[in-house]
């Protein structure tokens, strides 16, 4: 048993000398050239919340009444709800903020999702496909945005979150929130053209917004950008890290499962004791 348990150990350590090997650098993701999106800017924002109408109406979704029996007050995202206006009230100041997919250039959804599910399609929009969803959630797990919703309340769920209107945007159409908005707090265009309206406005208008535009590189960046007059953490945005999560999560499994080398080393050893424990076994039957 002594010589059973060395030969492991000395397999254990093999194994992980070899997921100790460098993994490959896994290359960074660009949004491609037609890639579309939304730029928000809080301080155009009235907070009328016509955009979350408009998005139900397009969704059909039904009201969130849950809050309050009379009218449809979502508090934030939910299996009712694509797009929401939050309040930010702190500090002397205030902000609202539009929350709903952030169509990330290297989604975090994506990554995690075994059977594809969620992917990126046309003009980066990260799209949701019911067929081949098998409820794993492992997608609300992983997104740092916390934007995926499951349909806890229906028999045959489905995961909730904005495709940025991609049948409209099919037809040549913009997405409905973009197109309701009275402030035009939001607006639709190609995610290029927007960041360089966004960072036009900061330079025209250095005291009224906050030095940064998010979404430009957090994460990986994002199709969905803001612009706003108080620091971003405070309207929830509390990611930093340029790094895309896939990125960081890949780079961490291919350094212990470089080509499934450790693993395999480590049931080889296993295999080896089963097989040598069982030959003694049958040698004592025998004997």
């Amino acid at each position: 048993m002594r010589t059973d348990r060395r030969s492991l150990l000395k397999g254990l350590v093999a194994a992980t000398a070899v997921s100790a090997t460098p993994a490959l650098a896994r290359p960074r993701k660009t949004a491609a050239a037609d890639a579309v999106g939304l730029l928000y800017d809080a301080t155009k924002c009235i907070g009328c919340k016509t955009c979350v109408v408009a998005c139900k109406e397009e969704a059909g979704l039904p009201a969130d009444t849950r809050a309050n029996r009379i009218y449809d007050a979502p508090d934030g995202l939910n299996e009712y709800t694509k797009n929401v206006i939050q309040l930010y009230k702190g500090d002397g100041e205030y902000s609202y903020v539009k929350k709903q997919c952030m169509h990330c250039i290297d989604p975090a959804c994506v990554g995690a999702c075994m059977l594809g599910a969620l992917k990126k399609g046309d003009y980066g929009v990260v799209s949701y496909n019911a067929d081949t969803c098998i409820g794993c959630r492992y997608c609300e797990v992983a997104c740092p945005f916390n934007v995926p919703k499951f349909e806890w309340t229906k028999s045959t769920p489905k995961i909730v979150k904005c495709e940025l209107c991609k049948e409209r945007l099919a037809k040549g159409l913009q997405p409905a929130c973009t197109t309701v908005c009275p402030a035009k707090a939001v607006i639709f265009g190609k995610r290029a053209e927007l960041l360089k309206e966004a960072h036009d406005r900061i330079e025209k208008h250095p005291k009224q917004y906050y030095p940064k535009v998010y979404g430009e590189e957090e994460l990986g960046g994002t199709q969905v950008l803001y612009l706003s007059h108080v620091p971003f953490e405070k309207l929830g945005f509390r990611f930093d890290d340029k790094r895309a999560v896939p990125d960081v999560q890949q780079s961490i499994q291919h350094g212990v499962y470089q080509g499934f080398a450790a693993p395999i080393a480590l049931y080889a050893v296993l295999g080896a004791v089963i097989f040598r424990n069982r030959k003694h076994s049958d040698e004592d039957q025998e004997n």
